[in-house]
């Protein structure tokens, strides 16, 4: 990525050396790849291996413009999918990695109608796949929590299981409550030392509202590089100066900024965001399930999206964009010993 051209020698699954040119031992494996691109494993910051409905016959998408009409019209389909959940999330597995992915931030959801049921199937398959695909999981209440009663037990519950990160949604528009259920989410990350990844999808001044919220409470519980908030339609739904403003909060408390060009809403400012010095990765979010009919899986294409909706045409705006598919990602997801250096795993993509 960088823009040098190098041999790289393997050993043992890891990376042993990587220099301008290597003589390969007699009867080592040699891969020629010249004149391609070699990069680091994909990393795909934000999907949900519970949701998809790959492998499954064709379901009609159900209609609805609002979260809370897009949660039913799930709700639904869910009552109606005949496919077992581990069929679909594998299918989804099998095409992330088929894509170059080998590390994921998957959300899980939990609600009083399924309870941990969909984690104890995501909990397994992490241990299944964890040579071809590591996993870092999401407690996420779908449903919301005060509106959903009994789901901050399930939390609780779920984080005792091991999970990496507490999760939220729209503290005001789904629970009519952001003191609520920040509070109950940052008491829930100081208990188990989790991570936070808040779905954001309230728009205007309310959502910067709940974005300075979880800032402020970010550098006071001394949780900052482990919060994201995901999507956070309202940064690009304000002025850009009232963006710039809230983006300088964001990086001063270590808040990161999960982003997948997602069509259900606005896109929020990267370029101001990255010139601001906020954390910034990306994801894929839902492929092929209730909530959208669309994705494939492919972070390359994705990290392409992102930049072909922000406008990152230069050489640099790119290299920034493939780095949230990448580096960026992986730091978000505190992978340790990711990248190309001599050392580290030898889980590497290579590009046309």
């Amino acid at each position: 990525p960088d823009g040098n051209s190098a041999d790289i020698r393997i050993q043992g699954g890891k990376i042993a050396e990587i220099a301008g040119s290597i003589a390969a031992p007699e009867g080592v494996r040699e891969i020629d790849v010249t004149g391609q691109l070699v990069s680091p494993g994909l990393v795909n910051g934000h999907v949900h291996l519970d949701k998809t409905l790959l492998g499954a016959s064709w379901i009609p998408h159900l209609p609805g413009d609002t979260v809370a009409e897009r949660i039913k019209a799930e709700k639904k389909i869910r009552s109606e999918v005949n496919v077992p959940l581990k069929t679909r999330a594998t299918a989804l597995i099998d095409l992330l990695t088929v894509f170059g992915t080998t590390a994921v931030r998957s959300h899980v959801d939990i609600d009083p109608d399924i309870g941990l049921a969909h984690l104890e199937v995501i909990l397994a398959l992490r241990e299944e796949m964890r040579e071809r695909l590591s996993i870092e999981l999401v407690a996420f209440p779908q449903s919301g929590v005060a509106a959903a009663p009994g789901t901050a037990e399930l939390l609780n519950e779920a984080m005792k299981r091991g999970v990496e990160n507490i999760g939220g949604l729209d503290p005001a528009a789904i629970d009519g409550d952001v003191e609520g259920q920040l509070d109950l989410v940052f008491g829930l990350a100081e208990r188990y030392d989790a991570g936070i990844d808040i779905h954001l999808h309230d728009g205007g001044e309310l959502g910067i509202y709940e974005l300075e919220q979880i800032a402020e409470r970010c550098r006071a519980s001394g949780l900052s590089g482990k919060v994201t908030v995901s999507h956070a339609y309202a940064l690009g739904m304000v002025s850009g100066s009232v963006a710039a403003r809230t983006a300088e909060k964001l990086a001063g408390a270590g808040v990161a900024i999960l982003t997948a060009a997602s069509g259900f809403g606005a896109m929020p400012p990267v370029k101001l965001l990255l010139e601001n010095d906020v954390h910034v990765f990306a994801g894929t979010d839902n492929v092929r399930d209730a909530w959208s009919p669309f994705g494939n899986g492919d972070m390359a294409e994705r990290a392409a999206l992102i930049a072909y909706r922000c406008g990152m045409n230069s050489d640099e705006g790119l290299r920034a964009a493939f780095d949230m598919a990448t580096t960026s990602a992986a730091r978000a997801l505190g992978l340790e010993n990711y990248g190309l250096a001599a050392g580290n795993p030898a889980d590497l993509v290579v590009f046309q």
